[in-house]
């Protein structure tokens, strides 16, 4: 009959329609998992917030306090990343490049990540994060300083970190959520240690709550920049050249800048140890309840 359609061509376009569907289905997902990753590593750049405030509203800091806080994230950021973003850097490897040449690799670029840094900080003027001691009518000057280079030394060091919350974060989103938590806990007293001095140099809060903000924003800004440039040859090698230094760069600021910090603020030593072991059951805790 005119106008009627055979079973064959009535099944292709069934299946061009189901075909259609399915790609409208992969795309919202992708879409959704764009946005779960730039959400995740928003809020963990948004988290120096948190510790920008504290620094300009708290008079006085406790030095056992700090000393478990700083230690405490310290904690976090070495458990994820021996735990959860080295393996995963391997085991993304693997298929591509067998099992002793990926745990090669890995650990090339676990310690390439560290270097990276180390050369960063060379190049930078020193900016180790001075939290303590800080009084009003202490040298202006000097506490600005202080608090524009630890700026611009944690926005650097924030841009491969937001990558590294957003490519997780679209591989295998629970990866992502771990590595965010802990770049979050530890943006706290990065916003604490630029805000407290250009607070106490400048007697603005405003001055300092922006200025600290500012560069926990680098986070989301790194993630999306760096993505532009790798989302046309992302694959399972590049993801696990990327975690494998991130590993390696959560280590070098644990190692120089979180627990010498710790160590700097004159609390008893046993809180350093009380600190990472927190942090890390902390960490394990959140990773199996995620899991």
């Amino acid at each position: 009959m005119r106008g009627s359609i055979d079973p064959f061509t009535n099944g292709l376009l069934a299946c061009d329609h189901r075909t259609t569907f399915a790609e409208d289905r992969g795309l919202q997902a992708l879409d959704h998992q764009v946005l779960l990753a730039f959400l995740l590593t928003l809020g963990a750049g948004l988290s120096t917030g948190i510790g920008s405030w504290l620094g300009v509203l708290s008079r006085r800091f406790s030095p056992g306090l700090l000393t478990t806080a700083l230690s405490f994230s310290a904690g976090v950021m070495i458990f994820v990343s021996f735990v959860e973003i080295f393996p995963k850097a391997r085991e993304s490897l693997t298929p591509a490049l067998g099992t002793s040449t990926a745990y090669l690799v890995t650990v090339l670029a676990f310690f390439a990540g560290m270097l990276a840094l180390a050369l960063i900080d060379r190049l930078l003027p020193s900016h180790e994060l001075a939290i303590l001691p800080l009084r009003e009518g202490s040298d202006s000057s000097a506490l600005m300083r202080t608090g524009l280079f630890s700026a611009l030394a944690i926005a650097i060091h924030n841009f491969p970190e937001g990558l590294a919350t957003f490519v997780a974060a679209l591989s295998e989103p629970r990866l992502g959520i771990g590595i965010a938590i802990a770049i979050a806990i530890h943006n706290i007293p990065e916003g604490l240690a630029v805000s407290a001095p250009v607070y106490y140099a400048t007697g603005s809060r405003s001055q300092a709550f922006w200025i600290s903000f500012a560069s926990g924003l680098a986070e989301p800004v790194g993630a999306l920049i760096g993505y532009v440039f790798l989302r046309s040859f992302l694959n399972d090698v590049v993801l696990g050249l990327v975690f494998a230094s991130v590993a390696g760069i959560m280590i070098y600021i644990c190692f120089d800048e979180l627990l010498p910090a710790a160590q700097r603020t004159g609390a008893k030593h046993h809180l350093m140890m009380v600190g990472v072991t927190a942090g890390m059951l902390v960490m394990s805790i959140s990773l199996v309840m995620l899991s």
